[in-house]
């Protein structure tokens, strides 16, 4: 017999994954986890027996309930499933998923739509941050059919506009974890930031690549992964995130000068895979990085002070825009506006199936956690 739990497979932004109501999820953090490496099909190198894709964006599942923040209508924690290894990891936030955190909400009645424009306030308990999500919902009803496009996604589709409001210092507590701009690490410069991400910067030409690279040619390169992941698991420890080698952040970037009319060029780590694109969260942590003096990419990129407007992001897939506002020079953390537009889709709605025992909890021994509540229905 199996347990059947009621789930929805989204697409947000460049990502994909189940979606699920805490709720319809075990109370406790052990047994959940465990549930989720089942429902994605961990540790496998192609999930063959669970819906997840093989692929770090296509490996991550997002929580949601009603919020009992006063600035918010709904939480969502999201997930990084590991793929190869019993490892969930519920540190970081993913900004690609939150863009259909808002018309999830909406159709699963935690948020009433609204006539033409619905905005969905989202607090992410991975990272106590707030975020706005304004969701199209003509006739007061979500609809995915639109005219917007995103680089690393074919056709177009309704806008979903994500503002951060409360994105410096999301998981260590400080815009600049080391307490400078500018780190050396095993003989190469790093800047380590974190804002909306927490991210380790770097040079491309620092470990021989022009920033241009596809990401299956980084992907190919073995030897620059080994480099990367030793400087990681370092920067970790001087970012007071202590050993890193079990989660996914800090992640990676590889920085270059843009060479087709954007601002700065990004080769993104998800940390053990080139991002195909370019995740959102990342994409507000570089732009930050690009207003912070000192940092590697102030230095490729440097921008008036402050910057208001649009920072463009080239990537392996194309550009991600962000309309960016902030005062973050002189000891300043003011954050005033990230607002992006993706988009999202539902994919798939109906149940996915575990095996009893594990819903039961036996033999859980996944990492990491965060909250959820109660039952499915066993088949």
């Amino acid at each position: 017999m199996q347990t059947r739990i009621p789930c929805v497979i989204m697409r947000g932004g460049t990502s994909r994954g189940p979606f699920f109501l805490a709720a319809d999820l075990p109370p406790d953090a052990a047994t959940r986890d465990a549930v989720l490496l089942a429902v994605m099909g961990s540790p496998h190198e192609i999930q063959v027996d669970g819906i997840g894709g093989a692929h770090s964006v296509t490996s991550k599942v997002a929580m949601i309930s009603k919020s009992k923040h006063p600035e918010a209508d709904v939480d969502y924690l999201f997930a990084q499933v590991e793929i190869n290894q019993r490892i969930v990891d519920t540190k970081p936030n993913c900004g690609n998923m939150l863009v259909a955190v808002g018309p999830f909400a909406i159709e699963s009645g935690l948020v009433p739509a609204k006539n033409g424009e619905t905005t969905v306030r989202i607090f992410n308990v991975n990272t106590q941050s707030l975020v706005d999500a304004i969701v199209q919902t003509p006739g007061g009803a979500v609809t995915y059919e639109g005219d917007a496009a995103i680089d690393g996604v074919a056709g177009t589709a309704a806008p979903v506009k994500i503002n951060f409001k409360s994105a410096i210092g999301s998981v260590t507590k400080k815009m600049l974890p080391t307490g400078k701009p500018l780190d050396v690490i095993d003989g190469i410069e790093v800047s380590c930031v974190d804002v909306a991400m927490p991210i380790v910067l770097m040079r491309a030409e620092a470990f021989g690549k022009t920033g241009c690279e596809t990401a299956a040619e980084l992907d190919a390169d073995k030897e620059l992964f080994k480099r990367m992941e030793a400087i990681r698991l370092k920067a970790g420890i001087l970012m007071g995130m202590g050993d890193v080698s079990k989660l996914v952040v800090p992640k990676i970037a590889l920085l270059s000068k843009a060479q087709n009319g954007g601002t700065i060029a990004s080769r993104f780590f998800v940390p053990n895979a080139c991002h195909k694109a370019h995740p959102v969260t990342g994409t507000v942590c570089i732009a930050a990085a690009c207003a912070i003096p000192g940092t590697l990419a102030a230095q490729i990129a440097p921008l008036p002070a402050p910057p208001q407007g649009a920072i463009r992001i080239e990537h392996p897939s194309g550009m991600i825009a962000i309309d960016f506002d902030a005062d973050l020079a002189n000891g300043k953390e003011d954050l005033r506006r990230a607002a992006l537009i993706r988009t999202a889709r539902r994919v798939f709605d109906g149940h996915v199936n575990v095996p009893r025992q594990v819903w039961a909890g036996a033999g859980s021994t996944a990492r990491n956690a965060g909250p959820a509540r109660t039952p499915a229905k066993v088949a």
